[in-house]
């Protein structure tokens, strides 16, 4: 039996001294608190109870403790929901938080001045950026969140995220068994997929609860996560992003809500932008298969005293994207979704923090080394959703908008947002040149035609309802006259 029953819990942090500290550390319960809930915090080998299982797993544990851990292994039985136990999620990271970052950082409520000296950066930023894009501000307020209040606005974007592919997984459970066995075995697979959905539910929160200590707003991964049109800052990773740069607080506090308020204009006025990346994200995700070996395994060896096993499998990954074209043209479709978002915000917020922070260069660069190798969160989402929302491309994205910009102007490349079929594709990024100077379809004046049809009509075609209706009214009137 593991250490910790169940398989909860974040791993130990590496200690300092090597294998001797990680041995002392296991033994003497670690990875114990507040992020695992199940961390009974077995005895070493030969010690009291360990003859006894029952001793050995709860002798240790104060009544209070032992309480909390069966109502929680209750809730993980008892669950009927979708495929993640999200209310578990959302207890774990929060939980995760508390625990603090790695660098012994903590979370903290959000004092008045703190919240003060984010409105005020959002709102120089937004005049900043007035005169590097013709979009208008996308931002309705500026909120300063701590970890936790992120945790908390941020779930319902995950949850759309990953559910999809959490839902392929629960069925996975069900369809590697023969189907002779699967009347028989209803119950037990009711049972495993009521675990997966809480050691799913278990993964994300960590992975959730690790990113906000992470991110510095609402948008770092390239996707909407907040609620719209509220840009948002952690003041306590603001700090810690700029901590060893130095670069002024005010000036690395006032780049990142460039960054912010410049997604949040982009997200507020391009209106099919969030579905067609959300979208590019499910099409990735409908080819990514289960590896079923891996899954049979797991369920041909299912033990329910030692459910620890499904978690290991979540861990290690099960998912593997299908070495189709479909599946190529997906990924291809959703890496470019991601490179133009972030390719365009890096041009813009160095076109408005050039000629007024000495330090734009190096906080850009900084900013770009950290979107280019992701953070430990990241990966984790990647082995557990198969997925790694990074923009492989955002130097050479970045590179055609500030190209269409010298060509086109601000207008004449923001104009580009206005329909989707009118974004550069991955071949553009090859050849930004050959994009910048091609004669471009003006899908304004199709969506407009089209538009003046639907209402009853356009300058230039006759509403021809209308002329029926009209005509059959006069053929009324000469009946009865």
């Amino acid at each position: 039996m593991s250490d910790t029953p169940f398989g909860f819990g974040l791993p130990p942090e590496e200690p300092d001294d090597g294998d001797e500290g990680k041995k002392k550390d296991q033994q003497s319960g670690g990875g114990q608190g507040p992020a695992n809930p199940f961390g009974f915090g077995l005895p070493g080998a030969g010690g009291p109870g360990a003859d006894n299982p029952l001793a050995a797993m709860f002798g240790s544990m104060n009544p209070t403790d032992l309480g909390a851990a069966f109502q929680q292994l209750g809730q993980m039985l008892s669950y009927e929901g979708g495929p993640v136990n999200w209310d578990m999620a959302k207890q774990i990271a929060r939980q995760t938080v508390s625990q603090g970052t790695s660098d012994g950082t903590k979370d903290s409520s959000i004092g008045p001045a703190e919240r003060s000296a984010v409105e005020e950066a959002v709102r120089l930023a937004d005049l900043w950026l007035d005169d590097a894009t013709s979009l208008p501000s996308g931002a309705g307020s500026a909120l300063a969140w701590s970890r936790a209040e992120w945790v908390e606005a941020t779930l319902p974007v995950w949850q759309e995220l990953v559910d999809p592919v959490a839902e392929r997984v629960g069925a996975a459970m069900g369809d590697v068994l023969p189907e002779e066995m699967q009347a028989m075995a209803g119950p037990l697979i009711g049972m495993m997929r009521s675990m997966g959905g809480a050691m799913f539910g278990t993964q994300i929160g960590q992975a959730v609860g690790v990113l906000a200590g992470e991110v510095v707003g609402s948008t770092d991964i390239g996707l909407p996560l907040g609620p719209a049109g509220r840009a948002a800052l952690l003041p306590v990773n603001v700090e810690a992003f700029g901590k060893d740069l130095g670069v002024e607080r005010d000036e690395v506090r006032l780049y990142l809500a460039l960054r912010e308020a410049a997604h949040q204009r982009l997200f507020a006025h391009v209106p099919w932008l969030r579905s067609h990346l959300f979208g590019a994200v499910e099409g990735y995700a409908r080819g990514i298969k289960v590896d079923t070996a891996k899954l049979e395994d797991v369920v041909g060896q299912f033990d329910p005293q030692n459910p620890e096993e499904l978690q290991q499998a979540l861990q290690q990954g099960m998912f593997q994207p299908e070495d189709t074209p479909e599946q190529k043209a997906a990924l291809a479709r959703l890496e470019t979704a991601l490179a133009l978002v972030e390719g365009w915000v890096d041009a813009v917020v160095h076109a408005a923090a050039k000629p007024r922070l000495s330090s734009a260069d190096a906080l850009r660069e900084t900013l770009r080394r950290r979107r280019a190798t992701g953070g430990p969160a990241e990966q984790t989402f990647a082995t557990l959703i198969g997925l790694e929302l990074r923009p492989r491309r955002l130097r050479d994205a970045s590179r055609l908008w500030a190209s269409l910009t010298d060509a086109r102007g601000v207008d004449g490349r923001d104009a580009l947002w206005a329909h989707p079929d009118m974004l550069p594709n991955a071949s553009d990024l090859d050849d930004p040149d050959g994009f910048v100077h091609r004669e471009q379809l003006d899908f304004s004046e199709l969506d407009k035609m089209l538009g003046e049809a639907a209402d009853g009509g356009s300058p230039e075609r006759p509403n021809l309802k209308k002329d029926q209706d009209d005509k059959g009214d006069d053929d009324k009137g000469d009946s009865t006259e």
